[in-house]
């Protein structure tokens, strides 16, 4: 979130996990704002949404 309060640090953060051998995949969503996806009838939000959902199907499950 582009106005999220933690976007500086999440940005530092992001290399992280993939360093130590953990999948990540960042998304930023310009104009918006930590906790703006529930915002449910924003174009943004349902994206935000659609994206997220997305990734979490991608994940490798965990056995």
């Amino acid at each position: 979130m582009e106005l999220c309060p933690n976007h500086d640090e999440d940005i530092t953060y992001a290399p992280g996990p993939p360093q130590a051998g953990v999948p990540t995949e960042p998304h930023q969503w310009p104009g918006t704002f930590h906790g703006s996806q529930a915002l449910l009838y924003a174009e943004v939000s349902q994206r935000q949404i659609a994206e997220l959902g997305a990734a979490l199907r991608r994940a490798p499950a965990d056995e």
